[in-house]
């Protein structure tokens, strides 16, 4: 966001000249909430600017008695209103204060919005880079599985993704569907002989739920798995027993 005076708008009222307020910038927006949150500290000097993520990131870190502000070049523009949000949580976490309410809201309302989240994605899907390994793994094949769970469940009416077993054996994140790239990714630790193929089926079948119910964004706030999305999750049949198995992860 540029700190020069923008160029003036004027108007009449009742012959009167008057000109519209000039935008702070980003370090006066920082600056007042900082104040607000810290009115007897010593201030440090903001140096902020927009920076090419792959994603919406924000974040902040002290040197020496300076404040490194790194956003997401997808936030420049924002209302000023949301950057004095921003500048409120990235501060309130920087010193462990509360985040008021109002603004965690005026910020997810801003991320939820159609603009910002087509960007997000534009962006995710120019500048990330996802590492593709193979469908085919040593015991299992995802796309003959995801054909077979195609017919099976979807009457054949999903198109395929990108399939592949993650590079990493992962325990903590099994799978995930990654919309930017049109890719599902499952945990190469159940390409095993000791995994059921129903483990597998249904990891498999929750990512092409993804496929079946993008992301909601209600009041604000992302929805990723929907009323219907889990309606739909509880049609799995061996659902009781892939809970028991993944349990001994």
């Amino acid at each position: 966001m540029s700190n020069s005076l923008p160029s003036q708008l004027d108007f009449f009222s009742d012959d009167v000249l008057t000109h519209a307020p000039r935008p702070r910038s980003l370090a006066e927006i920082f600056a007042t909430e900082y104040r607000a949150l810290r009115p007897r500290a010593p201030m440090p000097v903001f140096e902020i600017r927009f920076y090419r993520f792959t994603s919406v990131n924000t974040t902040i870190r002290l040197r020496e008695g300076r404040a490194l502000v790194r956003l997401s070049d997808v936030l420049e523009g924002a209302p000023e209103s949301v950057l004095a949000a921003i500048a409120h949580i990235l501060l309130a976490k920087l010193y462990r204060k509360p985040i008021e309410a109002a603004h965690a809201l005026r910020y997810r309302k801003h991320l939820g919005s159609a603009s910002i989240t087509e960007r997000a994605e534009q962006v995710r899907r120019s500048r990330g880079r996802k590492r593709i390994s193979s469908a085919r793994g040593h015991v299992y094949d995802l796309d003959e599985i995801f054909d077979e769970l195609n017919q099976r469940f979807f009457q054949g009416l999903l198109g395929r993704p990108v399939l592949t077993w993650s590079a990493q054996r992962a325990r903590r994140l099994l799978g995930h569907y990654d919309a930017a790239h049109n890719t599902i990714v499952v945990s190469r630790v159940f390409d095993t002989a000791q995994t059921p193929r129903f483990a597998i089926e249904y990891l498999l079948y929750h990512e092409m739920l993804h496929l079946k119910h993008p992301v909601l964004v209600r009041g604000g706030r992302r929805c990723v798995h929907s009323r219907e999305f889990q309606q739909d999750e509880k049609r799995f049949p061996d659902l009781d027993k892939v809970k028991e198995f993944l349990k001994t992860l």
